[in-house]
This record gives structure tokens, sequence and C-alpha cells, in this order.
């Protein structure tokens, strides 16, 4: 008789097919001493480095096959094994009590992940799991274990496991994967994440999925409801064999929207672009039918590498988007490096406080000669399609003229080499400091447009460290005060007759896409694989409705507020 167990849902979609039961590999770990405690500490540092340039690997394949988004999660990883408070306990546990550092990371990890498991916030509690997946990779080196049981299958196959971590969501065969369960999890997990990206059915939560069921089982996993299903029974199959197709024909039914206008239901026309990281992204950006590239993110050209990369390079890099984008508009942020992003061969000063410190538009205002290179590559590409040009990290109008003298310096020099350059090439700003929004009046004198990066404009205008797993409650970017800059600096480019659009991930998301309609946003820029469903929400939406929801949104006390009104009037 089938059996049914309630989890919680965390990609949509339905999958059938037998279970494939990850076995994780269990390493015994006994407290023991060690005579050398300079030699352990050797080795433990060597299975550090080891962690950190597999991650840097899963990091670099997931950023190409996946882009930026899921690529952060291991970025997030990459600072847990630099963090010097959970290795310097572990290290110093190794010198005082002269134990293993197997022994002594199990401590100390152990403690951290009770710690955040144990916290009020779903999200913070989830976060454990960054924790997990990077102490079991060190463990895993310093036992002399290899994990190659996610390639131990070459068949259709429902993954399950306890926990899934991320780095094997990132190295799942999409070929055999039909789709995964996990004992633990929410839909706030980076696995659950990252499914969704892969558009992989997923059902996390399920307590002890594990201890029911063998491999080779046959399964339905509803992702849309949360179900898993153990063998079914004919009629059940037939249930799901139906919601199965359904859920195909709106996938089907989207992809009929590509090379479609993005309408309201009442006419009012927005633009829906693309987020891309390098110019492989533009595969997913064509598939989806995108309108535009509203952020190419611009340092990955930088990163990887031992030194700056050529002005050829560059101009070749920028002008295969444009052109592929056959005169769809291509907004190109300039080096956006700093806060979480480094570049080893600059030697970037340390720094109490990254995210506020010499980065983004900064470092390049002091750096100008790099900077330079980068403005004569793309004026250089801008004449071979609609290129656009932002500056990012701008807090001061002073800022945002010393860029537009640097770039005008350069069209002229390159004029005068008689190198072609794209006849009006529009210059705007990332809006991400709360300065800029509140002083948006002024700026919008000066741009051509405003895109608005919402991660970190919400973290600054909250106080809230997006990568804190301490102050990640905080991190609410439908706060009613968000929502006001955002309407300032909407406001204030149409009072000028210029557009705004959003290049974060609010952008893309279903609760606020009618509120940023009602807004007045002109473009709304997201992962490739969320444009066709936006475009499916957008044309169920009214304008007017809309309008009147984002003036309730603004009267709201809170976050919970706004979202509650969203959800239960659209």
């Amino acid at each position: 008789m089938a059996e049914h167990i309630q989890g919680i849902a965390a990609s949509d979609g339905v999958a059938i097919g037998k279970a494939f039961l990850l076995e994780q590999p269990e390493l015994d770990i006994q407290k023991e001493t060690v005579a050398n405690a300079e030699d352990e500490l050797e080795n433990f540092q060597a299975a550090v480095a080891n962690a950190g340039k597999e991650l840097e690997a899963i990091r670099a394949k997931t950023l190409e096959q996946q882009g930026e988004e899921n690529a952060e999660i291991f970025s997030a990883h990459l600072l847990v094994l630099e963090d010097p408070e959970m290795l310097g306990a572990v290290e110093t546990k190794v010198k005082d009590e002269h134990i293993t550092a197997s022994y002594a990371l199990h401590e100390v990890s152990s403690m951290y992940i009770d710690m955040f498991e144990n916290m009020d916030n779903e999200y913070m509690r989830e976060r454990a799991a960054d924790i997990k997946d990077v102490s079991q990779r060190i463990l895993m080196h310093l036992a002399g274990v290899e994990n190659t049981s996610l390639t131990a299958t070459d068949e259709e196959v429902i993954i399950l496991s306890h926990d899934l971590t991320p780095s094997d969501t990132a190295q799942l065969d999409r070929q055999y994967t039909l789709g995964f369960v996990t004992n633990i999890g929410g839909r706030t997990s980076h696995s659950a994440i990252m499914a969704r990206s892969l558009e992989i059915p997923a059902v996390v939560g399920t307590k002890d999925m594990t201890s029911r069921v063998q491999s080779g089982d046959l399964l339905i996993v509803d992702g849309g409801t949360g179900e898993l299903v153990i063998d079914p029974d004919e009629a059940t199959m037939d249930t799901y064999r139906e919601r199965q197709r359904e859920h195909e024909a709106k996938k089907e039914a989207q992809k009929k929207l590509v090379g479609e206008p993005s309408i309201s239901a009442d006419g009012q026309r927005v633009e829906l672009a693309a987020n891309i990281g390098t110019p492989n992204d533009m595969k997913g950006v064509l598939e989806n039918g995108a309108e535009g590239i509203g952020l190419y993110r611009t340092e990955f050209l930088y990163m990887g590498r031992d030194s700056l990369p050529e002005e050829d390079e560059q101009f070749e890099a920028y002008r295969s988007v444009v052109e592929k984008m056959n005169g769809a508009p291509v907004v190109i942020r300039t080096l956006d490096i700093g806060g979480d992003k480094e570049l080893p061969y600059l030697d970037l000063p340390e720094e109490l406080n990254p995210f506020l410190g010499f980065r983004a538009l900064r470092l390049c205002l002091e750096n100008t000669e790099m900077f330079r290179t980068q403005l004569r590559a793309l004026l250089r590409a801008s004449n071979y399609g609609n290129l656009k040009i932002m500056f990012p990290m701008v807090a001061t109008l002073e800022e945002l003229r010393s860029a537009k003298a640097l770039l005008q310096e350069e069209k002229s020099r390159l004029h005068e080499e008689g190198a072609a350059v794209g006849e009006a090439v529009e210059v705007g700003i990332m809006v991400e400091i709360p300065s800029t929004a509140v002083a948006a009046t002024q700026f919008a004198k000066e741009v051509d447009f405003f895109s608005i990066g919402t991660n970190d404009l919400v973290q600054y205008t909250l106080a809230a460290d997006r990568m804190s797993e301490r102050v990640a409650h905080l991190y609410q970017p439908y706060h009613p005060a968000v929502l006001q800059l955002i309407k300032n600096v909407i406001d204030a480019s149409h009072a000028e007759g210029k557009w705004t659009g959003m290049c974060g991930e609010m952008a893309g998301e279903t609760t606020a896409i009618p509120l940023l309609l009602g807004l007045g946003l002109d473009e709304f820029s997201m992962s490739a694989s969320s444009i066709l469903p936006a475009r499916s929400q957008l044309a169920t939406l009214n304008v007017t409705v809309a309008r009147e929801l984002a003036e309730r949104a603004l009267t709201c006390g809170t976050a919970d507020e706004v979202e509650k009104i969203v959800h239960e009037h659209v």
C-alpha cells in the first residue's frame, strides 16, 4: 500500500522514478592524542587548503552552468574556510590539548552547528548546513576519504539523502537526476534554491524518510505540494502523472511567451531583462526570451587569473554579448571588486568592514589606468549594438562626475585614434546606497538611467549584513523603508524623463512583481530562468490594482504586513 510522507515544497514539479539512497561517508572520529602538534597543524592546514581548491573548482563550474546567484553559495563556503575564529579555535585545541585535528574540528564545528540550529530564525538555522558542508569536506581530507557516491548511478533516479549539501546539489547530473528528497532543510536552504534554478523537483524536511525508503523503491516526488509517495498504486500513479502533465503543460505554455512582449493585463508594457556574469550565460538568456541584459557583471573577467585582462580581451567579451542581443539593450556594470569579491593580484588592503570600504567605483577612481582600460573596451564594443554603461557603488555626485569625466576623456582619445564608438551611449548608476536613493532627484539630472541593486540597498538601509547569520532576520526586501526608497528613485527618474530598472534578486520574485509594477518600475532584470514565469505572472496583473497595492504597502509598518496584503490580493 502506498505510503505518503509530507515534507516542505522546495522546487516545483513532479518526478516519478526509482529511489537512489545517497550514502554519506561515515567518519569514525574518536578523541585521540598526537605526539607532535605541529605536524598535526600542518595536516589540518593542508586539508583546509585542499578543501578550498575543491570549493573554488565547484564555484567556477556552478558559475559557468548555473550563474552567479548559485555560485555565491560557494563564496559563502569559502568565507567559512577563512573564518579566523572557527579555524583558530581548532588550531588552539590541537596545540593546547595535543589532540587530532579531526576531533578538534568535530568539536568546534559541532558547537557552531548546534548554536545555529537552535536559533529561532529559519534562515539562520539553515545556515548550519554551510558549516556542516565545509567541515565535512575538511574532515574527509584529513581522513583521506573520497566521496564519489553521486557518480555511482547511470540511470534516471530520485536522489534521497539525510541532507543534500550545496556541494552535492551543484554536482548532480541533470541527465540522471529526476528529483531529490532530504530528511532536513527548508525552502530557503541553499540546496532548495539551487534545485529551483536547475528546475529539479525537490522536497525537503521529511524528517526520517531515509529510514523508510530503500534504493530501488518506486517513488513520486511532488515539489509543488511537498509530498513524497512511496510504492504508489496504479491509481495514485495516474493522479500524479496527470499533475506531471499539467506542470509540463504550464512550462510549455510559458515557453510560448518567448519573443512575446511583457505586458500587464491592462496593457502596461515593461521590460524583462536578464542578469549575466559571463558570455557563457547567453544561452539561457536567449532561450528564455529576455528583452535585454539588465546587468552584465564584468568582475568575472578579472577573477580566477594572475593579472588584469587586457583591453582587447575585454572588448571581445563585451562585443560578443552585445552582438548576440541584436540591438536589444545591454547594461554593462563597470568593475565591482571588493566587499566579498577579491583580486589577489591587486593586493587590496584588509578592512574591518569591506562592504563599506575600498570597493567598486571607489577602487576604480584610484586605479585609473585599470579603469580607463575597461572604459575603452566598453566604448569600442558600443559600436556593435545597444550598450549602456553603469557605475556601481555611487554615493556622491562627485564620484559620478569623476567617472563620467574619465569616460569622456577615453571617448575623445578613441575618436582621435580613429576607433569606432557608439553614437549615443547611455550612462547610468546602480542605486544601492541609501544616500543615492534619498538624493535621487539630484542624480536624475546627471544620469540617463538608474538600476536599483536591492541586494546591497536592503542591507545598507537596515544595517544588516546579508552574509551574517546573526542578523539575517533583519534583511527584509519588503520593509516599507526599502519600498519608500525604491519609489523615490523611480519617481525622480520619471520626473526627468529617465527610466529605472532593478537588477537585484527582488526583481524576479513573485511577491515583489506586483509591488514594483505598482511603483512604476520600467525594467525588471533577473536570472534567465525567472523571465518566463515573470512574464506569465505579469499578464495576470492590473496596473491600477497594483498601484493601489503599492500605496497600501507604503503605509505598512512591517515587512510581514506588506507580504500579507500582497498574498491576499494577488
